[in-house]
């Protein structure tokens, strides 16, 4: 019985990573009104403003990190490297730039933090006062 529990710590431990949730988040002085279709816009390279006629500046994660594939899967409903393989595909034939990449969480925020037209994500539970929130998935 003991070695029973002790196999089901790994289990129950990345179950709760699995579950983890990720923040849309842009600066805090941006009072635009963003859905799940308008950030699959802005990351897929299909629009370069907000609703609002504001520019943005999406931000993405190094594709080592787990919250990146979250995001991919969650909000853009495709795998990472199907995301991969479009802007593969984009760049490729001149039409589309990725969105700029920095290497984590504490990346994004502070990129978010310091530029007005900036959209990122980063996981849920690292989230502070220096951005807003405008979803979690």
């Amino acid at each position: 019985m003991k070695w029973l529990k002790i196999s089901l710590i790994p289990l129950v431990l990345s179950a709760q990573f699995a579950f983890a949730e990720v923040a849309v988040i842009v600066h805090p002085s941006n009072a635009a009104a963003i859905d799940q279709a308008e950030i699959t816009r802005l990351f897929t390279g299909r629009g370069a403003t907000f609703a609002s006629g504001s520019k943005a500046t999406p931000i993405n994660q190094a594709e080592s990190a787990a919250v990146r594939g979250d995001f991919d899967s969650k909000v853009l409903g495709k795998s990472s490297s199907q995301m991969k393989a479009y802007w593969s595909k984009l760049v490729f034939t001149g039409k589309g730039t990725p969105p700029k990449e920095v290497a984590d969480d504490a990346a994004v925020k502070a990129a978010v933090a310091a530029d007005a037209t900036a959209i990122g994500y980063i996981d849920a539970s690292k989230v502070d006062g220096t951005v807003k929130v405008i979803g979690k998935f």
